[in-house]
């Protein structure tokens, strides 16, 4: 029995990136095998384990035979025989098919060293085409290491045209989709990541509702999500809605045809209906106090947070006028109910009362 590091830890290691998780291959093992040792079996598809005290993931070799359309096709085969390098050519790219032992020694029977250091992104084999999903990886991929350099080799591409044009991308899930959307997105280049995919006319696939997004759309997304605080919890979201802001949505319904998170998708339909409003001529406090109602930022402060978030880096008009909102709702926030009964309203009275005060509060700030 033999563990190798593989895939990513190998791969971001030789490129001096964090390593956020390490997997291992188990040659030599078999199920009861790993048992005995205390690893403990939590996948289901094939045997996948945690190792006793590490929890990292260790998974017994394996080779892999296409059965069907689509990349849930596959049947498996993890018999003791199978060898390190009958596991790594089953892999999408070269650069995630590097091994390594527990001396350190490097195991690469494909050349993906060679293509790091190149900085290419290359399939290890044929067996690429049988796996839809990797398309979008791939993309994933370029859109990560773009700013080091990185390309994808034009037989890559032509194989990925292939598979696009062969309707291999219909068999993918639309939980699978979002799965790679949001990796993106973390990546912090979700931008180049539709650039491949718009290349490949993959995108309807992926976002059929973005039908008019072009590279000048890419360039100007791109010095947007550069100026957002990466670490914000609104990333996310508001890169989201950076990205898909040109959409036309009216004929989608992204929750439930196409599994995007409610969060994502009200955040974009938030900067599409306000937005509109914060860059109008006509800025005065009954603009601010509309945006700050159709957000029901009273009860959601965070819809605002991710609104403005996203909104401020559109333009310099927006980056100004996002932040007088921002004190604009912190001196709306100090009016409370019995200032206005104090001054004797009742029942529906109250909320009318309390909007004209954030009013006048927003008017002062306007003055200044």
């Amino acid at each position: 029995m033999k563990v190798y590091l593989v895939g990513g830890a190998v791969r971001d290691k030789l490129l001096g990136r964090p390593i956020l998780e390490r997997d291992y291959v188990v040659v030599g093992a078999t199920i009861r095998d790993m048992l005995k040792l205390g690893y403990q079996q939590v996948g289901k598809d094939f045997p996948v384990f945690l190792h006793p005290q590490s929890k990292d993931e260790h998974a017994l070799a394996r080779t892999e035979r296409k059965q069907g359309q689509g990349y849930t096709g596959f049947i498996c085969d993890f018999a003791p025989t199978i060898t390190l390098e009958d596991d790594l050519i089953r892999r999408d790219l070269t650069v995630n098919a590097i091994a390594e032992d527990d001396q350190g020694n490097l195991i690469d029977p494909y050349k993906g060293k060679t293509d790091l250091d190149n900085k290419i992104l290359r399939h290890v084999s044929s067996a690429f085409s049988e796996d839809p999903l990797r398309v979008l990886r791939v993309a994933r991929f370029a859109a990560r290491y773009a700013y080091l350099g990185f390309s994808i080799a034009d037989e890559t591409t032509q194989l990925m045209n292939n598979m696009v044009a062969a309707g291999e991308l219909e068999t993918l899930t639309k939980e699978r989709v979002w799965m790679e959307i949001e990796k993106s997105l973390k990546d912090g280049a979700i931008q180049i990541f539709a650039n491949v995919l718009s290349d490949l006319d993959a995108l309807p696939f992926v976002t059929p509702w973005l039908s008019n997004w072009d590279r000048n759309k890419a360039s100007a997304v791109s010095e947007q999500l550069a100026r957002l605080d990466q670490n914000a919890e609104t990333y996310l979201r508001s890169a989201f809605s950076l990205w898909q802001y040109q959409a036309d949505l009216s004929d989608y319904n992204l929750e439930q045809d196409y599994k995007i998170p409610s969060a994502y998708a009200d955040s974009l339909r938030d900067l599409q209906a306000n937005l509109p409003l914060v860059q109008s001529k006509r800025w005065c406090a009954e603009t601010i106090m509309k945006v700050f109602n159709q957000l029901d930022a009273w009860r959601r402060p965070e819809r605002l947070s991710v609104f403005i978030n996203s909104a401020r880096v559109i333009d310099d008009t927006c980056t100004i006028r996002t932040k007088l909102m921002e004190k604009a709702y912190e001196a709306c926030k100090s009016v409370k109910a019995q200032e206005v009964i104090t001054l004797g309203a009742k029942g529906p009275e109250i909320r009318i009362e309390m909007d004209k005060l954030k009013l006048k509060r927003i008017e002062a700030l306007l003055a200044i």
